[in-house]
This record gives structure tokens, sequence and C-alpha cells, in this order.
């Protein structure tokens, strides 16, 4: 079965959805593909609330990534049985995590998400495809005539036609599929210059996974899963990058490396929930009881993504698809167990062990077993750009006190985050430093070997450490947003992506500031401000 739109994107996490947003508005016809049977990716069936910058919450975001926090704000407003305050503000955090403004249940996003392209799958300007796979890409010279996808449910192959293609995968698939030139793992000092890249280049440096799950905090009851498989490995091992076992309390601080213990909560439960402490519970929590009347009998939900459960024996990308496979296994079978040590073994807040009250929810992720569909992925396969971002233009030690970050005349949105790379493959422990506000420029979403096909995920022209600050959720969104504006504004000029860069640029940023609203660029003061 064949089907043809202006402009196909294969991958439906924030940035896939975000390109089809932007598209669609610009007045253009759009497949867009998903692997998982909900959109969103790392909001939604990955199960990570959002990272976000301090800014978040003024002009200095995107409207249409402005627009999804208010849906998910106003869909809790709507649906749940919130107290009057919490009802009225105007900031209101479902679950008053710390780690974000906006910690909320991924099933809400996902609801969110189909609700907001719903008009366009109505009209039939957007055609939606959930649980497809890309399996083939075809070429002609240096274009991508179609992209072939499997239905996971029955099989059937789909061959879809367009005049952009966008790469929204998790791990950058199409890249591989389509034969272009991609950079996976770490490229070394010597190619980059980085102060924090290492000597030798590796691409088997690849961030850690994580397999979230939700629990939800059910007083007077017992919840105990089955001891998982690989419980005692977890248990008993020892990795040279951590103070102990993974299943503890005990971890490393990443920043300084230090070791640091943080449980699960700093008192008995149901007082730490009233005065919310600092414990581990609160970090995620998504869904918090005083927010809501005494009509809700239900506990607090806590979202676990924590170090404990970050996964780094094997990597995704450059391994055959047996290695993948025990991967993503070893990282459920990791998850699962850190839950059943912290229902059975962990040191409990005023003394004994284990926390039989935690419950796994998978309602709140879609599933039946209580963790996410899919894992967290932090890196990509990356394209060869016609420009790089490297931590020499973000990172501060790298720039000097108050210089800020670079200035990017082809700049297509902004974003913000520390250099946050978690213990990788290859044996490396965290790097986390500081970095300025930023600007993503457009030489990074345009390929040096392809004329059609744009990066729309984490996949875009950075190196290895600055990656792990533009990975976020934000700014997957705005990169999203920035690749689907250019795929109109081709079609709209019969221009080239380089071509628009390099003859239309003033044009096109004109077209991304008024018709979508994208800030460009970062006030003076916020650019040299480093707020870590």
């Amino acid at each position: 079965m064949n089907h043809t739109a202006d402009i196909l994107v294969i991958g439906g996490g924030l940035g896939g959805v975000a390109a089809a947003r932007a598209a669609l508005t610009l007045g253009r016809t759009v497949i867009l593909t998903e692997t998982s049977d909900w959109l969103g990716g790392q909001l939604t069936s990955q199960g990570v609330p959002p990272d976000e910058h301090p800014w978040i919450e003024g002009d200095l975001v995107s409207a249409g990534y402005r627009d999804l926090r208010e849906r998910i704000r106003d869909h809790y407003r709507r649906h749940y049985p919130l107290t009057p305050e919490a009802r009225a503000d105007p900031r209101l955090n479902p679950g008053r995590g710390f780690v974000s403004a906006l910690c909320h249940e991924p099933r809400v996003a996902a609801a969110v998400l189909d609700e907001l392209l719903s008009p366009w799958v109505e009209d039939g300007r957007l055609l939606l495809l959930r649980e497809h796979e890309p399996v083939a890409a075809a070429r002609d010279g240096d274009r991508v005539t179609s992209v072939t996808v499997r239905d996971r449910r029955t099989g059937e192959l789909r061959e879809l036609a367009g005049g952009l293609v966008l790469d929204a995968t998790e791990l950058g698939d199409l890249l591989e599929l389509a034969g272009m030139p991609y950079v996976v793992g770490a490229e070394s000092q010597a190619d980059t210059g980085e102060l924090h890249a290492p000597p030798e280049a590796d691409p088997m440096d690849q961030q850690a996974i994580t397999w979230c799950a939700a629990l939800e905090y059910r007083h007077g009851e017992s919840h105990v899963i089955d001891e998982p498989e690989g419980y005692r490995y977890w248990r008993d091992t020892v990795d040279k990058r951590w103070p102990g076992s993974q299943l503890s309390w005990i971890d490393v601080h990443p920043i300084t490396l230090a070791e640091r213990d943080r449980p699960l909560f700093l008192r008995d439960p149901l007082e730490a929930a009233r005065h919310d402490d600092r414990g581990l519970w609160h970090y995620r929590r998504i869904l918090a009881g005083t927010q809501l009347d005494e009509t809700f009998t239900g506990g607090d939900v806590t979202l676990v993504n924590w170090p404990q459960t970050d996964y780094w024996e094997l990597p995704l990308i450059g391994v055959d698809a047996r290695t993948r496979e025990q991967a993503l296994a070893r990282a459920r079978d990791l998850t699962l167990s850190f839950v059943h040590w912290m229902q059975t073994e962990a040191p409990r807040a005023g003394g004994g062990h284990g926390y039989p009250e935690l419950l796994l929810r998978g309602d709140v992720l879609g599933t039946a077993d209580g963790l996410a569909k899919e894992p967290y992925i932090r890196e990509s396969r990356r394209i060869e750009p016609l420009f790089r971002v490297t931590e020499a233009h973000i990172g501060c030690e790298m720039r000097g006190p108050g210089a800020g970050s670079e200035l990017f005349g082809d700049s297509v949105g902004i974003g913000y985050y520390r250099i946050d790379l978690h213990p990788s493959t290859n044996g490396r422990t965290y790097v986390d430093i500081p970095s300025y506000p930023f600007q993503i420029p457009l030489g990074a979403l345009i390929p040096a070997a392809v004329s059609n096909l744009l990066p729309a995920n984490k996949n875009i022209g950075t190196t290895h450490i600055a990656n792990g600050a533009y990975r976020l959720h934000p700014v997957e969104w705005s990169i999203g947003e920035a690749a689907g504006a250019l795929a109109a504004y081709c079609l709209d000029t019969g221009l080239t992506p380089a071509q628009v860069r390099r003859e239309e640029l003033t044009r096109f940023q004109d077209l991304l500031t008024g018709a979508l609203g994208i800030p460009l660029a970062w006030p003076d003061e916020v650019r040299r401000h480093s707020p870590n």
C-alpha cells in the first residue's frame, strides 16, 4: 500500500509532533508515523515529565510549546477533582515534583497530543500511522524518494513518499536506512577541541538508557512484585563508577561525583507528602494528593527515572539485533529489580526495611506491567551537518565567565539545559557541566550529504558532549518545529534546505517568528547568565 503527502515525518515523539504541527499550520499535508501507540516519545511512551529551563513560564519559549503546556494544565482542570487553590493556580503543577514546573502523568500528555492533532486528522491533511516502524528508505542521488514502514501489529508494509522527509525517530533510524553519513557515540578531543571530550573517539560511548516506571504509595497495603530474574545480580554487583550496588539509596552526585545518600522519603511517607520534602519520591512526583480534594481516594504517584535505574552495560546503536534486545531486556529487569528492592529490602525512614505499599501503576503509562512503553533514550545517531554545535559554543568553562553562548546568525530557536551526560556504555561516569542558554543554528539541521532529509529529534548536528544539553523536551520540540517549518518553506519556494540557509535566511526566520511565534534569541542578560 502506498501513501503520498507533501512531507513525511517518521517518528512521533515531541520533535515529530512539533514538526507535523508546524508544517500543517503552514498549509502542508503530512504523514506522521510512530512506533508506539502513543505520540510524544520521551514525554509519554518513555515516561519522563518535562525537564525545562527556569524561563519556561514566560515568553522565552515557542508559542507551540507554551500551548502544549497549557493544554496539559487545562486537562487537569477539566477532568480532575482539584482543590479550589490548585484549580485557580495559573502555574498548576499536578505532581508538585521539584524537577519541573509541570510534573504530570504521561497518559495525560498522550491524550493532549492526540487532541492537538485531531483537527488535521479529521480534515484529511494529516495521515497518522501508529505502531508503524521504518524498515527501508530509497534514495535517488542526494534525495530520499520513499520510506517503507511496517505495521507492528499485522506486518503489513506501506511505502510512503513526500517532497521532504524528516527523521524524528528516537535513534536516528532513517540516517542508517538511507545510507547517510552519521556519527554515533563520542568524538575525540582532537576532532572537536572540546574540554570534556575523550582523547579517542568511541562509537560505543553511548549514554545509559532508562526503563521508567510509575509507582503509587498505597498506605497500609502490600503490592510486592515477584523477585525479577536478575534481582540478585543487580543487588550484588558493584560497578567501578558506583559506590556500591545500584539497588541502594547511595548513589553518585552527577556534578561533583561525590557519594551521596538520597532516600525515598525523609520521614513517614504520609507526613512527607504533606510537607513536600526533598526525598527521591518527590523528585519526579507526577500526581500529588494535596492538589486534589476530599473525593480523591488514591495516593501520590511518582515517576521512577532515577540514577539507580540507568542501564549502561550494552549500547543500542552499532550492535546486532540480539545484543540490542538483550540490552532492552536487561534495562527492564534492572528497573523491576529496583522496585522489588524498594518494596522488600530498602532501608525505611524511621527504621525497618521495605516499602510494600508501593504499587506499580501501569495505567499511568499505558501498560499492564507498570513500566513505560519504551525505554528513555538520551542519545541518537547524529547527522554530519553543514555546521556542528560543540561544547565551545555553549559550555561555561570553555567560553569563560559572563561570555554567554555563541550567537548564531542562522538561529531557528532557543533552548537551555546543562550539558548532562549520564554514565555510558564504555565505562565513563557522569559528565554534568554548566552551559549558557543557547540558540539552535539552522546549519545543525541540514545534512551535508542529502538535500531533502532533515533531522527532527536528538539527531541534529551536535557533538556527543553538546547533545547533553540539546536532548531535553523543549529543545526537541523547537528542533521539530524548525524542521517542519523548513520543509514547508522549501516546498513553497522550490529551494533546498541549504539554499534557504544561504539565500532566504531572513525571510525564513521572519516566518518562524511571525507565523509560528518562535523566539530566535535570548535577551543578552539571560544568554550570559548561568544559573547552574
